[in-house]
């Protein structure tokens, strides 16, 4: 056999994902804490760029208003713009740092006036509690680590059970709690009962099982259970130092007279641009090996596609955004009864872009409306037909039933099918396990968990 090997071009087309391509669709799936520091990371990595002094300052200027420009053919709003707020040295700054939880506890064992084998027992015990202050760790493991008895490290353990907070280093819930009735001295023998033996027929409040399972009156079960809800279950949490997480808006919607303006946060994002002292050192450097060189123009175009990601970013989370808006304007004039039906497609069509981009675009992105803070996705909506054949938004049906079981009778709430047929009377044909879907979705409990006594 003769085998004949020829070269022949061969023409065909193929998408490449170039590095600034890359860089532009990863900046745009960014919240805006993650932009402001991707932006902080490179101006600490790259000597081409550099913070507008305009910027440090907080106040409007020329390269401010080139950004307007930049994003005027969609009118971008210049005059409701956040960079001129100040910023503001908080309260806690001067504040002294919060005691933990295991610092609490240790300074308790050393007013019961500990032998140097119980301190080592007892901060071994301090330093194993979670968050919550639940101890996560086995009594055999306390007592292989401190190398002592582990009949020693229960004495420790039922010690510091009885400080404060009441309940904390439990090994579980169900002593959490118990430890928490013996020290109220609340005086009702069957909440001790309930939470040894029922623990999980109270969860559902299914008092009847248990009033007939410790032959109690209900009415006792009942206030057994209403001492038992009053407890705390995670006695750690008053030490918790997680820091709590604010939502920041990245667009503003105002109304001003009849017209509604758009505006981005640009609050808190530096002001980025070229490094004036990098373009001389480029510019009048002379003679410079080539290793050198090729470094400080990679540096530089790096920079440069830095600046045109981020201002393309705003571009189009600006535009995304007046879409939706002109979908959505009955939602911004008067609520959320007033969301339409909507989807990626709807907004990827009216501004002529993908779907993808749409869809990377309003994750993890929030708008400040006359109504609340939304992220972007709350505005695309699955629909339910109605009685009349109009879509009706999945999101305003999941309002409504929220309403109706606000209103219903706490002793006797509705069911899934009460509340279809409620629905159905007002137009809106809904099965029910599509009520139990949209229940489940706003964190509603079924009926026999509502129930109150």
């Amino acid at each position: 056999m003769f085998l004949d090997l020829q070269q022949k071009p061969i023409l065909t087309q193929k998408l490449v994902m170039t590095p600034q391509l890359q860089q532009a669709i990863k900046l745009l799936q960014l919240s805006r804490a993650e932009l402001a520091e991707k932006i902080q990371q490179e101006l600490a990595e790259n000597p081409a760029l550099e913070e507008a002094a305009e910027s440090k300052a907080g106040e409007n200027s020329r390269d401010l208003a080139d950004f307007y420009e930049y994003l005027n053919p969609y009118g971008y709003s210049k005059g409701t713009s956040q960079t001129e707020a100040r910023e503001f040295t908080g309260f806690e700054t001067y504040t002294a740092d919060r005691e933990t939880l295991t610092e609490y506890l240790l300074r308790q064992l050393l007013m019961v006036s500990p032998t140097a084998e119980e301190k080592k027992i007892g901060s071994l015990i301090a330093g194993s509690l979670d968050a919550d202050g639940y101890l996560r760790v086995s009594v055999e493991e306390i007592a292989e680590m401190s190398n002592c008895e582990p009949d020693r490290v229960v004495r420790v353990l039922e010690l510091m059970q009885a400080f404060d907070p009441p309940g904390v280093c439990a090994r579980d819930l169900r002593e959490c709690l118990l430890l928490q009735i013996e020290r109220s001295g609340a005086g009702n023998p069957l909440a001790g009962e309930i939470i040894s033996s029922h623990l999980e027929h109270l969860g559902k409040k299914d008092f009847r099982s248990i009033a007939k399972a410790l032959k109690a009156k209900p009415e006792d079960v009942m206030a057994a259970a209403a001492v038992i809800m009053a407890l705390e279950p995670r006695p750690g949490r008053q030490f918790s130092d997680e820091p709590s997480q604010y939502i920041e808006p990245d667009i503003f919607v105002f109304k001003i007279k009849n017209e509604f303006t758009i505006s981005l946060n640009d609050s808190g994002l530096p002001r980025l641009s070229i490094s004036s002292f990098f373009r001389k050192a480029m510019k009048n450097g002379g003679a410079i090996q080539k290793e050198t060189g090729d470094y400080l123009r990679d540096k530089l175009q790096s920079a440069k596609w830095l600046i045109k990601s981020v201002h393309e970013r705003q571009r189009t989370v600006f535009r995304v955004m007046e879409s939706i808006l002109k979908f959505q304007r009955g939602f911004f004039e008067k609520g959320i009864s007033h969301l339409k039906p909507m989807v990626l497609r709807d907004v990827s069509e009216d501004i002529d872009m993908a779907e993808s981009t749409v869809s990377r675009v309003t994750s993890n992105k929030y708008v400040q409306t006359p109504h609340g803070i939304f992220e972007l996705k709350y505005f695309f909506s699955s629909h339910v037909k109605t009685n009349q054949g109009e879509p009706v938004s999945s999101k305003v049906v999941q309002e409504k039933i929220r309403r109706i079981v606000a209103a219903e009778n706490p002793r006797k709430p509705l069911s899934d099918d009460r509340i279809a047929g409620i629905l159905q009377a007002a137009g809106i044909d809904i099965a029910r396990r599509t009520i139990a879907k949209y229940r489940e979705n706003i964190k509603i409990p079924p009926s026999n968990r509502r129930r109150q006594f």
